[in-house]
C-alpha cells in the first residue's frame, strides 16, 4: 500500500510564487518516490478566512482518515488554531512554514499580534514543523517549539548551468548589432517574445527594443508585493549613471495591487517606461527564457527565508546584486555577487553602477555564481529528506 500525504493550502494551488512552486515541486518528487499525494485546496481568503471558509476547511480536514500525514501550509495553519489542535489529536499534522504569518511585511501591530498568538497555538500542536529556509528559524523561537520537532528542508534547484558567460550563452550578435535569441520571434520594433504565451490570454511577454549589443540585461524574479523592494530598486536604477540596461520583473501583478500601482507609478516618475518590463508571473519555459537572456539578477527584498529565485539565478550562472538578508548571504557569499544592507539606496546604487558598467566584474562574479550554483541541493535531495521525515512520523506518530 502506497504511503500517503495530503497538502492543505489556500487556492489557487497553481499560484506562481516561491512558496507554491516549492509545494508543487516537492510533492511531485514525493509522488515520483511512490507516495500517494493529494491536495486540499482551501479558500483563497486565508490567512484571514471568512467564517464560511473556516467552516469549509474544518469539514474537509475532519473527513481525512485517522493517521494520515497532512501538511498544512503556513498561510492557512495559523489562521485556524482551534481546527489544527482538534485534528492534531488524530492526524499527523505537519506545519510547512515558508514564513511565519506574524513576520509578513506590512502588517499593522494588532494583526501581527493576533497572528503571533494564533500561529503559536497551531505550531505547538503540530507533530512536525518544516521550515523552507534556515533564516526562518529565529522567527520560530518565540513560539517555544521543541528543537526535535523542527526540520529545515530547503528548496532544490534544477541546475541548468550554462557553460558560457552570461550575455553570450545562447546568443549571437545579429548583423544589425542586435541579439538573435534561438526560438524567439522578432517584432517590429525589435522585441523578443517568450514562446508559449499568446497575446490574448495570458498576455504575451514582450521585451521591447533590445537593439544594442551592450545592453546589460537585469532580471528580478519576485512577486510584486510589500517587502520585496521593487520601489527601492526602481528608484535606485533611476539614479544609476549608466543607461545601457534593461530590467525585467517577473512576478505576480495581482497579489498586492496597491504595491503594483506604486511600482507602475515609480516607473513613470523615473521615466523608465522603455527600460523596465513588468512581465507578470512566469514559470516553465517562459521563466527559463528570461534567465537565459539575463546578465545579472537583482533584488532589493527586505526579508527572505531562503531565496528560491536567487538560487535559480546562481544555478543559471548569473551574478547577483541583492540586499544582505540572512538567506541571501548564505546563498551568494562573497564570490557570486554584490550584497548591500537592506533599504540602503546609496549602497545599492553603487553596486548597480559597478556591475552595469564593468563587464570584467560581471564575468568574475558569474564564475563565482556557477561555482555556488553547482553546490546547491537538488529537488531529489530535498524530497528524500522530506520522505525520510514522513517515514519516521508514520512509524512513531
Amino acid at each position: 500500500m502506497a504511503r500517503s500525504v495530503v497538502l492543505a493550502a489556500p487556492g489557487p494551488l497553481d499560484a506562481r510564487t516561491g512558496g507554491y512552486v516549492y509545494n508543487r515541486r516537492i510533492l511531485g518528487e514525493l509522488a515520483r518516490r511512490g507516495w500517494a499525494v493529494s491536495t486540499l485546496e482551501l479558500d483563497p481568503s486565508f490567512p484571514s478566512p471568512t467564517p464560511a471558509a473556516l467552516e469549509q476547511a474544518a469539514g474537509s480536514l475532519q473527513a481525512i482518515p485517522d493517521g494520515t500525514i497532512v501538511v498544512v501550509d503556513s498561510l492557512a495553519l495559523g489562521a485556524m488554531p482551534a481546527v489544527v489542535v482538534r485534528e492534531a489529536s488524530r492526524l499527523r499534522v505537519v506545519a510547512l512554514v515558508h514564513l511565519p504569518l506574524a513576520a509578513t511585511a506590512g502588517l499593522d501591530a494588532a494583526t501581527a499580534a493576533r497572528f503571533r498568538h494564533d500561529e503559536g497555538i497551531a505550531l505547538r500542536a503540530a507533530a512536525l514543523v518544516i521550515v523552507t529556509g534556515r533564516a526562518a528559524l529565529p522567527l520560530l523561537v518565540p513560539y517555544g517549539i521543541p528543537d526535535d520537532r523542527v526540520l529545515v528542508i530547503e528548496p532544490g534547484t534544477d541546475r541548468p548551468l550554462r557553460n558560457d558567460p552570461p550575455h553570450v550563452a545562447g546568443l549571437k550578435p545579429g548583423t544589425t548589432n542586435s541579439y538573435v535569441v534561438p526560438g524567439f520571434s522578432r517584432a517590429d520594433p525589435p522585441a523578443y517574445v517568450v514562446p508559449g504565451f499568446s497575446r490574448a490570454d495570458p498576455p504575451a511577454y514582450v521585451v521591447p527594443g533590445f537593439s544594442r549589443a551592450d545592453t546589460v540585461m537585469l532580471i528580478c524574479v519576485a512577486t510584486i508585493k510589500a517587502g520585496k523592494g521593487h520601489e527601492l530598486l526602481l528608484a535606485t536604477l533611476g539614479a544609476v549613471p549608466h543607461s545601457n540596461w534593461h530590467l525585467t520583473c517577473a512576478g505576480s501583478l495581482t497579489r498586492d495591487t496597491a504595491t503594483v500601482d506604486r511600482v507602475r507609478a515609480a516607473i513613470e516618475r523615473f521615466h523608465l517606461e522603455d527600460r523596465v518590463t513588468l512581465a507578470g508571473a512566469l514559470e516553465g519555459d517562459a521563466l527559463e527564457a528570461c534567465y537565459e537572456q539575463a546578465d545579472v539578477f537583482v533584488m532589493a527584498t527586505q526579508q527572505e527565508t531562503y531565496g528560491m529565485a536567487v538560487a535559480e539565478a546562481l544555478a543559471h550562472g548569473l551574478p547577483v546584486v541583492a540586499t544582505r538578508t540572512d538567506a541571501v548571504v548564505d546563498l551568494v557569499g562573497d564570490e557570486a555577487g554584490l550584497l548591500v544592507p537592506v533599504d540602503d539606496e546609496p549602497s545599492l546604487r553603487d553596486a548597480l553602477t559597478r556591475i552595469i558598467g564593468d563587464a570584467s566584474l560581471r564575468a568574475r562574479l558569474a564564475e563565482g555564481a556557477r561555482r555556488a550554483g553547482s553546490r546547491l541541493p537538488t529537488w531529489d535531495e530535498a524530497s528524500r529528506k522530506m520522505a525520510q521525515a514522513f517515514d519516521r512520523l508514520a512509524a512513531h506518530g
